[in-house]
């Protein structure tokens, strides 16, 4: 918010409280075709300053946000390569790029520059990556999640495999880099939800939560400090997890009205929450203080599609479905 008058900013929050704001779709794409099926792209994003970086098929490509606000550039500046398959899910990280594919593998990409490493990682698609410090982690439909240094002399070398019983929907490292959380299906293995010691060779040091029915995958996990991460999934619940106060029990749960799994989740780490829905492009404002979902977007119709992503500034919020990107302007 640097930079934005007072006025505008009151303006501005005003307008994400009442749901004012012009949508656009800014950028759309074809679904591929695999005989004798579509198949659906399942795009992520990340935002820095000056860019929005989305994953189509197997390329990154980075759009220049535009100065006055009025969304993006439509061709891209940058083209990030070097998977064989769909990128499922990738990081930006101190002008890195981790990225994990389809195809089993690891790429890093300096952002400015040619300099890239790829690594084969898993026997199977990397649903998720995380990388800082020097460390990236990795988790697996193929039931593992996996540690490896990007240290001189040993990039890419795996330092713990940890064996989850399970595939792996979403991970994250704790911003102390002590340990990491995983998200997985909640079918081989009960908890679906659990911490791993970065340094004790992936030891599990906890699982959040307990009695959750068979299929409550985690899709997406957020830490907001070290002791405090918001997680989301197929049983329809956005829950917020205090690890000071208890592993068992989450401190506060919003549930989506219309019991559609949520696909990806984020906040502004302070009172602000956006959910994506797994139908017709649901994106949902929520305010900690309250119980109920505080505004709802419908982005896709007639046709349904998750929201894979989202991703939000002071102004701005972006949704990635499908087969177009969709931008809400809070400013208008």
């Amino acid at each position: 918010a640097a930079g934005i008058p007072v006025k505008e900013r009151v303006k501005v929050s005003q307008n994400w409280r009442h749901g004012r704001c012009r949508r656009e779709t800014v950028l759309k794409w074809k679904c591929k075709q695999v005989a004798p099926f579509f198949s659906f792209l399942m795009p992520w994003m990340e935002l820095d300053g000056e860019y929005l970086y989305l994953s189509q098929a197997e390329n990154i490509q980075a759009y220049r946000l535009c100065p006055d606000g009025t969304g993006l550039q439509r061709h891209p500046q940058a083209i990030f390569s070097g998977h064989q398959e769909d990128v499922c899910r990738f990081v930006l990280v101190n002008s890195h790029i981790v990225s994990g594919g389809g195809d089993g593998n690891i790429v890093l990409h300096k952002i400015h520059g040619s300099y890239s490493i790829k690594f084969s990682a898993h026997e199977q698609e990397v649903n998720c990556v995380d990388f800082q410090g020097g460390l990236i982690v990795s988790g697996s439909r193929d039931r593992t999640a996996k540690v490896w240094s990007l240290s001189a002399g040993r990039v890419g070398q795996c330092l713990h495999t940890v064996q989850t019983e399970d595939r792996v929907w979403s991970i994250a490292i704790s911003p102390l880099l002590s340990s990491f959380v995983t998200g997985t299906a909640c079918c081989g293995h009960t908890s679906p939800l659990r911490i791993w010691d970065l340094e004790r060779a992936g030891k599990v040091v906890t699982s959040l939560g307990t009695d959750f029915h068979r299929g409550a995958g985690v899709l997406d996990v957020f830490y907001e400090t070290p002791s405090l991460l918001l997680s989301c999934g197929y049983d329809t619940y956005i829950r917020y997890w205090d690890i000071r106060t208890s592993t068992r029990k989450c401190v506060q749960e919003w549930e989506e009205p219309h019991d559609s799994a949520l696909y990806c989740i984020r906040s502004d780490k302070n009172h602000m929450i956006a959910s994506g829905s797994s139908y017709y492009g649901v994106v949902r404002l929520w305010d900690k203080r309250q119980t109920r979902c505080l505004q709802s977007f419908h982005l896709s119709s007639p046709t349904s599609s998750p929201v894979y992503c989202l991703r939000f500034s002071t102004t701005h919020l972006y949704a990635a479905l499908a087969s177009a990107l969709h931008v809400l302007d809070f400013t208008a």
